[in-house]
């Protein structure tokens, strides 16, 4: 900065070269006190900054809230981005478009054939699902028609669901993303619907991508709390397959049991560059830990694996332990945290990383160790003089004596899951038998016997729920399973309540019948003289994960069902109002 009255201390700048730029001489320069600034100024400047030319050809927006409805509203936003030269990444994070200024920012961005980076997620907030599909559509088509080279796509935190990939799946197919490295699609509600025409989709860029000499060679791919589940996981496991070239893959939080781990890690075993596997918070059992034990021993640059909260129990942490000591030499941060690991198979996995010198994180919080076993852990990384990498075991939930009983319990879920699968084949083969039927079979089959389905009841429900058994309950369901639910047992409410909840659709007679049965249950239970409407509360967030027991509480897999019917409920009017602010506090933390 120059004094008041005189020049620069190291003389006078000169003008000099092309273009007028400046140079300034200043020997023996040293700074001073920076002046005082009113806080508006600072505002003024923080706000400048935001919004306009960050370095690397960036135009952001992000975080301004712009609420862009009309043509008139995305005025300023396409005249900065029409007198962007250069622009290679545009920031629209924190905002809200709708569809008519979607399509006069598209038409903005079909000039800019240079842009590289869309971080476009947050963009839709309080949109109906509707009117995000023909937004994407506007600006995957304006990218397209600019001939632009796409380097990273980030479309997280918008809830579109199955219907939004509808909106960007022409542009993932065509020339604009066959040099994608980077697709960024956290909690985006995709289902597997979404996932599976993700995945169609990015086979699609691959084909067309190879047949020009240059295959789509994706690095990152993020699509966590997605509600993939295994089918969306199969689907996605097989383009990773194809793709060959991912380094990271983030998928926590879907909803994917073994067969759908098991798919991931064939595809995985694929993808030799792999640098980071996190699947977080979905349920391996030592069927999908033992298949992606198999291929961590085939990958050389792995550097973070995350499996925490993912049921990978004692056997399957042992074939990971044996995976880690045979090679990973890379490796940085392991996390089996939360996963029922006894204490023998904890101690095995700490001796398995006896001579990774990259290792800056061992996560084993959460297992089952006991007092022993935790000092025992310590003592063998001491012993490696690499105690520093051990996090807290502060949650650890102690020594399980009773083998038989988890061996029972591991039995009881493998068989579940079996009955799952063939349920889920004999589905799938009937709709294909169905899709294929010809006029004549269809008159045929008329004249067969239907074949009677078995007699539910209540218990049988709540006992094993499917959206099926809560509609053959019949009309009086709702009715039914109030009567016969104790509502003085606020544990008995709560877990009724979640296995309602559990069969929740998206669709007309489902959604009505859970709606209705919930509202017949905690109807009574909350006009009750001896309900305790807290201690619902209490017992609900515990089993939804979102408070912690001292009790050894098995949380739900999935939050979507309760989630849903807590929107409903909390709408009606025997909803205590002075519950709402204690579900909000811990459902928006």
């Amino acid at each position: 900065a120059q004094p008041p009255g005189g020049e620069a201390r190291g003389g006078p700048m000169r003008r000099g070269g092309a273009g007028g730029q400046r140079e300034r001489r200043v020997p023996n320069c040293r700074l001073s006190n920076p002046p005082k600034m009113a806080s508006e100024d600072i505002t003024k400047l923080a706000e400048s900054l935001a919004k306009t030319k960050v370095g690397g050809g960036q135009l952001s927006f992000k975080g301004q809230s712009l609420k862009l409805n009309t043509a008139e509203d995305a005025e300023e936003v396409i005249k900065q981005i029409e007198e962007f030269d250069g622009l290679e990444a545009l920031r629209l994070e924190g905002n809200t478009v709708g569809v008519e200024a979607a399509k006069v920012i598209a038409k903005a961005l079909e000039k800019k054939s240079e842009l590289k980076r869309c971080h476009w997620s947050d963009m839709f907030t309080g949109r109906l699902r509707s009117e995000i599909p023909p937004a994407l559509i506007s600006l995957g088509d304006a990218l397209i028609t600019a001939g632009a080279q796409l380097v990273e796509l980030d479309l997280s935190d918008n809830a579109f669901g199955p219907d939004g990939v509808r909106g960007f799946e022409a542009l993932l197919k065509s020339p604009a993303c066959y040099t994608l490295q980077e697709l960024k699609l956290n909690n985006c509600g995709m289902g597997i619907g979404g996932g599976k025409i993700l995945a169609a989709a990015l086979k699609e860029c691959h084909r067309k991508s190879s047949a020009q000499g240059k295959p789509l060679a994706l690095k990152i791919f993020v699509a966590g709390r997605n509600r993939l589940e295994n089918d969306g996981a199969t689907a996605l496991a097989e383009a990773f397959g194809i793709i060959g070239t991912l380094e990271e893959v983030h998928m926590p939080q879907n909803g994917i049991n073994h067969p759908g781990i098991t798919a991931l890690a064939q595809a995985f075993a694929i993808n030799s560059l792999l640098k980071v596997i996190n699947l977080n918070d979905n349920t391996f059992t030592e069927k999908g830990a033992v298949a992606m034990a198999e291929t961590l021993k085939s990958l050389r640059q792995i550097e973070v694996i995350n499996f925490g909260d993912c049921l990978v129990r004692s056997k399957g942490a042992v074939a990971i332990a044996d995976a880690v000591k045979e090679g990973l030499h890379k490796l940085k941060e392991l996390n089996l945290s939360f996963c029922e690991i006894k204490r023998d198979a904890a101690l095995t996995v700490a001796e398995a990383i006896e001579d990774k010198a990259e290792l800056e994180k061992l996560d084993l919080n959460g297992n089952c160790l006991g007092e022993e076993g935790c000092e025992q852990l310590q003592e063998i990384l001491e012993g490696f003089n690499m105690a520093a990498v051990l996090g807290s075991l502060s949650d650890d939930e102690g020594e399980e004596e009773d083998d038989e009983e988890e061996e029972e319990e591991e039995e009881e879920e493998e068989e579940e899951e079996e009955e799952e699968e063939e349920q889920q084949q004999l589905k799938e083969r009937g709709q294909g038998e169905q899709d294929s039927l010809t006029p004549k079979k269809i008159i045929d089959s008329q004249d067969s016997t239907p074949v009677p389905s078995p007699p539910v009841d209540v218990a049988t429900f709540l006992a094993f729920p499917s959206p099926e058994k809560l509609l053959r309950l019949g009309p009086k369901c709702s009715v039914l399973i109030a009567q016969q639910t104790d509502t003085s047992d606020v544990e008995k409410v709560v877990t009724a309540l979640l296995r309602i909840s559990s069969v929740f659709k998206d669709e007309a007679p489902v959604k009505t019948a859970v709606h209705e049965t919930t509202d017949a249950l905690m109807r009574k239970a909350f006009t009750s003289a001896t309900f305790n409407s807290d201690a619902f509360v209490t017992r609900l967030l515990i089993h939804m994960g979102l408070l912690k027991s001292e009790e050894k509480i098995k949380t739900v897999p999935s939050l979507y069902g309760i989630l849903m019917t807590l929107n409903h409920m909390v709408q009606q009017d025997y909803f205590p109002k002075s519950l709402a602010p204690v579900l909000t506090a811990f459902v928006t933390k």
